[in-house]
């Protein structure tokens, strides 16, 4: 069977199952409009560890062992985990897996994780390679304040195109079969490295726009669908700068996204009261903000038809410091109930 539908998006034969999920995250994001939704969550930036790094295996942690535990299941259980983060080398998920035996894909998509990890689950679930797999994210605001920008304790002013980068992480488990409530991955799209020649650090949201923008295009000329026909398109973390590059890149096309666009860096936080410039990033954003929020929703039948599109910058510190521009990327999951 061809699953492959124009030029890059592909329908599952049997549709995958998100049966359970959970997010965790910090105090500014507890504080934020979804802070009800989020059920774990800490005061401490350090979650009680001895540095931010050690910070992000534990909420990775927590959300990962959350879900397994409402499941039922044992790790055992579980055949593959396909997890990432900011860090070098992904190790917050390397850390955050050492000690369960189940074998293990780390990714690094930079923010758009979370959607490639739903993507290559539901992929080798409907390929017949396993019944049950995890997809995990998470980042922490000091870690990549440390890693990409300056240490905290350098005081730097951020411009207002920046984003606030969200502590936070969220895991789902993937199943084939499923007898309770669950949402559906019906179809995804991966997506493509789009270049625009962007090189400004502080503008993430302008180099991730492009990339969003091409893969919704694809989607839709694929599908023969239109914005209309879905109760929610929401990006993962273009923030407010770059939500509205992505509108009106996608204009130009004859595409509307209308009332029904949404993106996860502007629904996390409040930009009148938080202080985050442009919004949340991260990958721990759209984590979070898909198993704290919209997936609960979808179950209460708030969203029955949902884009769930993941925005990444593909850079990191030495390329920025070559004169490197900055490419995006957007991974893009159709979600049903």
């Amino acid at each position: 069977m061809n699953k492959k539908i124009g030029s890059g998006t592909f329908i599952l034969s049997s549709p995958v199952k998100i049966t359970q999920f959970e997010a965790v995250v910090g105090q500014k994001e507890h504080e934020g409009p979804l802070g009800s939704n989020f059920l774990y969550w800490s005061d401490d930036e350090y979650f009680g560890q001895k540095s931010f790094e050690k910070a992000e295996t534990y909420i990775q942690k927590e959300a990962m062992n959350h879900v397994i535990e409402k499941s039922g299941f044992s790790a055992k259980d579980i055949e593959f985990i396909f997890a990432g983060d900011l860090l070098n080398q992904c190790a917050g998920s390397n850390f955050c897996v050492r000690d369960i035996a189940v074998q293990f894909f780390g990714l690094y998509g930079a923010c758009s994780t979370m959607a490639e990890a739903l993507i290559l689950g539901s992929m080798v679930i409907d390929g017949g390679f396993a019944d049950r797999t995890l997809a995990l994210t998470s980042s922490h605001f000091c870690s990549a304040e440390r890693q990409f920008r300056f240490p905290l304790e350098y005081g730097a002013q951020r411009p207002p195109a920046a984003q606030w980068t969200v502590t936070g992480a969220g895991c789902a488990l993937l199943e084939k079969e499923s007898a309770g409530p669950s949402v559906v991955i019906e179809k995804v799209t991966p997506g493509a490295v789009c270049d625009m020649a962007i090189t400004d650090l502080a503008n993430m949201g302008a180099a991730m726009a492009p990339a969003a923008a091409l893969t919704l295009k694809r989607y839709f000329d694929d599908t023969k669908t239109s914005p209309s026909d879905y109760d929610l398109i929401v990006t993962g973390d273009l923030g407010k700068v770059g939500a509205d590059i992505l509108r009106e890149l996608l204009l130009t096309d004859g595409i509307d996204l209308g009332s029904v666009y949404n993106d996860c860096g502007l629904m996390i936080y409040d930009l009148e009261t938080q202080d985050v410039h442009s919004g949340g990033s991260g990958c721990g954003c759209s984590a979070s903000v898909l198993c704290g929020y919209i997936l609960p929703e979808m179950l209460k039948k708030t969203y029955r038809n949902v884009l769930f599109v993941t925005t990444g910058a593909l850079m990191s510190p030495t390329s920025s410091l070559q004169g490197e521009s900055i490419p995006g990327i957007a991974h893009l999951v159709n979600l049903k109930v």
